[in-house]
């Protein structure tokens, strides 16, 4: 390889990198995390992939802002501030050019929440083209939970034994479905209409790619303890797998807005004045509890 910084060869010119470059995933195919009984996710490529040693891909970030000004690349020991600025002002662009991409296995019902993220580009298992596997997410006893009383679209606590095994043979019941599925499909019923009889506890499987900006916004919603469990252990092993690649960019994340609040106006006045939310809203008001609560206040 010449020593020169720069290759002619038509009809573009190649630029050789001014030191040594790493790979962020130390040279392998994918990072991969188990989760439930057929579960995973799996990092299998990130955007840069090389960065310079002594680096990580919170460069890009940087890269990206400073040539809003007109000085590209500068000072490393300089790039913890500025990522931190811009997480703590909302400067999203340069978030945006760095990217992960994922494979992923996960029960259909999970799929269904996730895939309300349309800012990714998506690739999924096609039960029309092809035999969905035997695999079927069941919770364990333990883990069946009953309906929340105050969020209409979550549940709190386990429930009863008793009810928690009815359930499960419930879902073993649904699963009895598949042999038949098999069965039909071998006589000739097209796949897309067999398809109809899985429920929505299969798995399914697809390539997930997505900015970093998307994915801390995915993580904070995902990640938030109002969440549904199971989707929330697919996006703490998401995190998992990308701290090391960027870990400025997630402990602003953490800093600035996992682990924020926000307060709304009524809340700033409430503070100042001392005096109650102006506000006759029972939610809104349960909201403000809780945020006192954890100010301490």
């Amino acid at each position: 390889m010449p020593d020169t910084a720069a290759v002619s060869l038509a009809p573009f010119q190649v630029v050789l990198p001014e030191s040594p470059l790493r790979d962020v995933m130390a040279g392998a195919s994918r990072w991969n995390v188990p989760i439930h009984e057929h579960g995973f996710i799996a990092l299998v490529d990130a955007m840069p992939r090389l960065v310079p040693e002594g680096q990580t891909a919170d460069s890009a970030i940087c890269q990206s802002a400073r040539v809003s000004y007109g000085q590209g690349t500068k000072l490393v020991n300089e790039d913890r501030g500025l990522v931190r600025y811009l997480m703590r002002h909302h400067h999203s662009t340069p978030f945006e050019m760095v990217e992960f991409k994922f494979h992923i296995a996960m029960p259909i019902f999970i799929a269904r929440q996730w895939i309300r993220h349309r800012t990714a580009n998506v690739n999924e298992y096609s039960a029309r083209y092809s035999i969905m596997p035997d695999r079927f997410y069941r919770p364990d006893v333990e883990s069946v939970r009953k309906q929340s009383k105050t969020n209409r679209q979550g549940g709190e606590g386990p429930i009863d034994a008793a009810t928690a095994e009815e359930f499960l043979k419930l879902l073993e019941t649904a699963e009895a479905n598949y042999h038949k599925y098999i069965e039909l499909s071998e006589r000739g019923v097209a796949r897309e209409l067999a398809r109809a009889v899985l429920p929505v506890s299969v798995y399914t499987e697809w390539y997930w790619k997505c900015d970093l900006h998307n994915i801390f916004h995915f993580l904070s919603l995902r990640m938030d303890p109002h969440a549904q469990i199971e989707i929330q252990e697919y996006a703490r092993a998401m995190y998992e797998l990308i701290k090391p690649i960027v870990p400025v960019a997630c402990e602003a994340f953490e800093d600035y807005r996992l682990h924020s609040m926000h307060l709304t106006g009524l809340e700033i006045d409430a503070i100042r004045s001392g005096a109650s939310l102006a506000t006759d809203n029972k939610r809104e008001t349960a909201e403000w509890e809780a945020k006192k609560a954890r100010l301490g206040l």
